[in-house]
Protein backbone atom coordinates (compact mmCIF):
# COMPACT_ATOMS: atom_id res chain seq x y z
CA UNK A 1 0.00 0.00 0.00
CA UNK A 2 2.86 2.35 1.02
CA UNK A 3 4.49 1.67 -2.29
CA UNK A 4 1.68 2.32 -4.60
CA UNK A 5 1.20 5.57 -2.73
CA UNK A 6 4.32 6.74 -3.07
CA UNK A 7 3.92 5.85 -7.17
CA UNK A 8 1.00 7.67 -7.31
CA UNK A 9 2.37 10.82 -5.02
CA UNK A 10 5.23 11.06 -7.40
CA UNK A 11 2.79 10.15 -10.76
CA UNK A 12 0.86 13.26 -9.59
CA UNK A 13 4.12 15.05 -8.58
CA UNK A 14 5.34 15.02 -12.02
CA UNK A 15 2.26 15.59 -13.52
CA UNK A 16 1.84 18.86 -11.94
CA UNK A 17 5.42 19.77 -12.24
CA UNK A 18 5.17 19.76 -16.31
CA UNK A 19 2.06 20.87 -15.89
CA UNK A 20 3.12 24.23 -14.13
CA UNK A 21 5.98 24.43 -16.50
CA UNK A 22 3.99 24.64 -19.78
CA UNK A 23 1.59 27.03 -17.95
CA UNK A 24 4.81 28.93 -17.43
CA UNK A 25 6.04 28.84 -20.69
CA UNK A 26 2.40 29.87 -22.22
CA UNK A 27 2.40 33.06 -20.20
CA UNK A 28 5.70 33.85 -20.58
CA UNK A 29 4.92 33.93 -24.48
CA UNK A 30 1.68 36.57 -23.41
CA UNK A 31 4.06 38.35 -21.89
CA UNK A 32 6.35 38.30 -25.00
CA UNK A 33 3.12 39.11 -26.71
CA UNK A 34 2.51 42.37 -24.76
CA UNK A 35 6.10 43.24 -25.53
CA UNK A 36 5.86 43.00 -29.17
CA UNK A 37 2.63 44.64 -29.55
CA UNK A 38 4.24 47.45 -27.89
CA UNK A 39 7.16 47.64 -30.27
CA UNK A 40 4.74 47.39 -33.20
CA UNK A 41 2.76 50.21 -31.45
CA UNK A 42 6.00 52.51 -31.50
CA UNK A 43 6.95 51.52 -35.13
CA UNK A 44 3.33 52.32 -36.40
CA UNK A 45 3.67 55.54 -34.35
CA UNK A 46 7.27 56.34 -36.22
CA UNK A 47 5.72 55.38 -39.35
CA UNK A 48 2.68 58.11 -39.08
CA UNK A 49 4.58 60.66 -37.61
CA UNK A 50 5.28 63.79 -39.70
CA UNK A 51 8.82 62.67 -41.74
CA UNK A 52 11.82 64.84 -40.82
CA UNK A 53 14.88 65.40 -42.18
CA UNK A 54 17.04 62.16 -42.84
CA UNK A 55 19.45 61.97 -39.97
CA UNK A 56 23.23 61.79 -40.38
CA UNK A 57 23.41 58.66 -38.98
CA UNK A 58 20.20 56.85 -38.67
CA UNK A 59 20.45 53.70 -36.29
CA UNK A 60 18.82 50.52 -37.26
CA UNK A 61 17.68 49.98 -33.47
CA UNK A 62 15.65 53.02 -33.39
CA UNK A 63 15.51 54.73 -36.60
CA UNK A 64 13.62 51.56 -38.52
CA UNK A 65 10.83 52.80 -40.62
CA UNK A 66 11.36 56.32 -39.47
CA UNK A 67 9.45 58.86 -41.33
CA UNK A 68 12.22 61.24 -43.48
CA UNK A 69 12.26 63.44 -46.20
CA UNK A 70 15.40 63.72 -47.96
CA UNK A 71 16.33 65.87 -51.75
CA UNK A 72 19.12 65.01 -53.95
CA UNK A 73 20.04 63.54 -57.94
CA UNK A 74 19.57 59.89 -59.44
CA UNK A 75 22.56 59.58 -61.69
CA UNK A 76 21.07 56.18 -63.09
CA UNK A 77 22.70 53.61 -61.24
CA UNK A 78 20.32 51.11 -59.87
CA UNK A 79 19.16 47.70 -58.94
CA UNK A 80 16.25 45.55 -59.52
CA UNK A 81 14.86 43.12 -56.38
CA UNK A 82 12.74 40.50 -58.04
CA UNK A 83 9.21 40.80 -56.20
CA UNK A 84 7.46 37.62 -56.95
CA UNK A 85 4.35 38.76 -54.82
CA UNK A 86 4.00 42.27 -56.40
CA UNK A 87 3.68 40.67 -59.66
CA UNK A 88 5.70 40.07 -63.06
CA UNK A 89 8.06 42.98 -61.62
CA UNK A 90 11.04 44.47 -59.82
CA UNK A 91 11.01 46.64 -57.04
CA UNK A 92 13.91 49.91 -57.80
CA UNK A 93 16.70 50.41 -55.88
CA UNK A 94 18.54 53.34 -57.09
CA UNK A 95 21.29 55.59 -56.14
CA UNK A 96 20.77 59.20 -54.56
CA UNK A 97 23.56 61.87 -54.37
CA UNK A 98 21.94 63.82 -51.75
CA UNK A 99 21.71 67.57 -51.59
CA UNK A 100 24.04 67.78 -48.34
CA UNK A 101 26.39 65.35 -50.32
CA UNK A 102 25.95 61.88 -49.10
CA UNK A 103 24.91 59.08 -51.24
CA UNK A 104 22.24 56.96 -50.13
CA UNK A 105 19.90 54.04 -51.74
CA UNK A 106 15.99 54.95 -52.65
CA UNK A 107 13.68 52.10 -52.67
CA UNK A 108 11.66 53.97 -55.33
CA UNK A 109 9.08 51.03 -55.24
CA UNK A 110 7.83 48.47 -58.54
CA UNK A 111 7.88 48.52 -61.91
CA UNK A 112 6.33 46.05 -64.26
CA UNK A 113 8.86 43.24 -65.83
CA UNK A 114 9.30 45.35 -69.46
CA UNK A 115 10.45 48.62 -67.69
CA UNK A 116 13.18 47.40 -66.05
CA UNK A 117 16.20 48.41 -68.23
CA UNK A 118 14.52 52.27 -68.03
CA UNK A 119 17.29 54.07 -65.57
CA UNK A 120 16.14 56.70 -63.62
CA UNK A 121 18.39 60.13 -63.99
CA UNK A 122 17.16 62.48 -62.20
CA UNK A 123 17.79 66.26 -60.60
CA UNK A 124 16.60 67.92 -57.90
CA UNK A 125 14.15 64.62 -57.02
CA UNK A 126 12.12 65.46 -53.19
CA UNK A 127 11.49 61.86 -51.77
CA UNK A 128 8.65 61.57 -48.25
CA UNK A 129 9.48 57.71 -47.16
CA UNK A 130 10.97 55.87 -44.20
CA UNK A 131 14.34 55.02 -43.39
CA UNK A 132 14.38 50.67 -43.25
CA UNK A 133 16.73 48.04 -43.17
CA UNK A 134 14.82 45.07 -44.57
CA UNK A 135 15.68 41.36 -43.19
CA UNK A 136 15.00 39.99 -46.02
CA UNK A 137 18.17 37.73 -46.61
CA UNK A 138 18.68 33.53 -45.45
CA UNK A 139 20.93 31.07 -46.49
CA UNK A 140 18.35 30.46 -49.20
CA UNK A 141 18.55 33.20 -50.79
CA UNK A 142 19.85 33.16 -54.80
CA UNK A 143 23.24 34.97 -55.78
CA UNK A 144 22.53 38.26 -57.61
CA UNK A 145 22.49 37.79 -61.17
CA UNK A 146 23.85 40.90 -62.88
CA UNK A 147 21.89 43.70 -61.70
CA UNK A 148 18.63 41.45 -60.78
CA UNK A 149 19.01 40.64 -56.71
CA UNK A 150 16.35 38.18 -55.34
CA UNK A 151 15.80 40.06 -51.61
CA UNK A 152 17.13 43.47 -50.60
CA UNK A 153 20.19 43.15 -48.67
CA UNK A 154 21.03 46.87 -47.42
CA UNK A 155 24.85 46.03 -46.95
CA UNK A 156 25.26 44.46 -50.34
CA UNK A 157 23.73 46.73 -52.32
CA UNK A 158 25.48 49.67 -50.64
CA UNK A 159 28.38 47.70 -51.50
CA UNK A 160 27.37 47.10 -55.15
CA UNK A 161 26.04 50.60 -55.73
CA UNK A 162 28.77 52.25 -53.30
CA UNK A 163 27.01 54.56 -50.98
CA UNK A 164 26.46 54.20 -47.45
CA UNK A 165 23.97 51.42 -46.16
CA UNK A 166 20.94 53.73 -45.78
CA UNK A 167 17.67 52.54 -47.61
CA UNK A 168 15.12 55.05 -47.96
CA UNK A 169 11.63 53.50 -48.98
CA UNK A 170 9.90 56.10 -51.08
CA UNK A 171 6.35 56.89 -49.60
CA UNK A 172 6.23 59.82 -52.36
CA UNK A 173 8.61 62.04 -54.81
CA UNK A 174 8.11 64.96 -56.22
CA UNK A 175 8.69 64.43 -59.48
CA UNK A 176 6.52 61.62 -59.21
CA UNK A 177 8.64 58.80 -61.30
CA UNK A 178 6.87 55.55 -63.52
CA UNK A 179 7.95 53.36 -60.30
CA UNK A 180 4.69 52.91 -58.09
CA UNK A 181 5.57 52.99 -54.60
CA UNK A 182 4.44 50.80 -52.02
CA UNK A 183 2.83 51.37 -48.22
CA UNK A 184 5.50 51.07 -45.49
CA UNK A 185 3.78 48.85 -42.70
CA UNK A 186 4.58 46.63 -39.86
CA UNK A 187 3.43 43.60 -41.67
CA UNK A 188 7.46 42.50 -42.03
CA UNK A 189 8.00 42.18 -37.86
CA UNK A 190 7.63 39.16 -37.08
CA UNK A 191 4.93 38.27 -33.99
CA UNK A 192 3.79 35.09 -33.57
CA UNK A 193 4.17 34.88 -29.70
CA UNK A 194 -0.08 34.65 -29.61
CA UNK A 195 0.67 31.27 -31.71
CA UNK A 196 3.14 30.20 -29.52
CA UNK A 197 0.90 30.66 -26.55
CA UNK A 198 -1.48 28.97 -27.76
CA UNK A 199 0.35 25.87 -28.12
CA UNK A 200 2.04 25.86 -24.28
CA UNK A 201 -1.33 26.23 -23.23
CA UNK A 202 -2.77 23.46 -25.28
CA UNK A 203 -0.31 21.04 -24.35
CA UNK A 204 -0.99 21.95 -20.50
CA UNK A 205 -4.12 20.99 -21.27
CA UNK A 206 -2.86 17.72 -23.10
CA UNK A 207 -0.69 16.97 -20.36
CA UNK A 208 -3.31 17.31 -17.17
CA UNK A 209 -5.33 15.60 -18.99
CA UNK A 210 -2.83 12.51 -19.42
CA UNK A 211 -1.61 12.81 -15.84
CA UNK A 212 -5.11 12.84 -14.65
CA UNK A 213 -6.26 9.58 -16.62
CA UNK A 214 -2.89 8.23 -15.35
CA UNK A 215 -3.64 8.82 -11.58
CA UNK A 216 -7.22 7.43 -12.42
CA UNK A 217 -6.24 4.20 -14.11
CA UNK A 218 -3.75 3.27 -10.98
CA UNK A 219 -6.32 4.22 -8.46
CA UNK A 220 -8.91 2.09 -10.51
CA UNK A 221 -6.56 -1.02 -10.88
CA UNK A 222 -5.73 -0.47 -6.79
CA UNK A 223 -9.21 -1.11 -6.34
CA UNK A 224 -9.64 -4.27 -8.10
CA UNK A 225 -6.83 -5.75 -6.53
Amino acid sequence: MASFSRKLGFSLLFGLSGFAILIGLGIWQLERLQWKEAILAEISARIAAAPVPLPANPDPATDTRLAVTVAGDLPGQQLFVFAPLDGAGYRVIAAMQTDDGRRIMIDLGFVPQDQRAAPYVVENLQVTGNVHWPVEVDGFTPAPEGDVWYARDVTAMASALQTDPVLVIARETTPALPAQPWPVTTDGVKNDHLGYAITWFTLAAAWAAMTAAFVLRGTQSKKKD
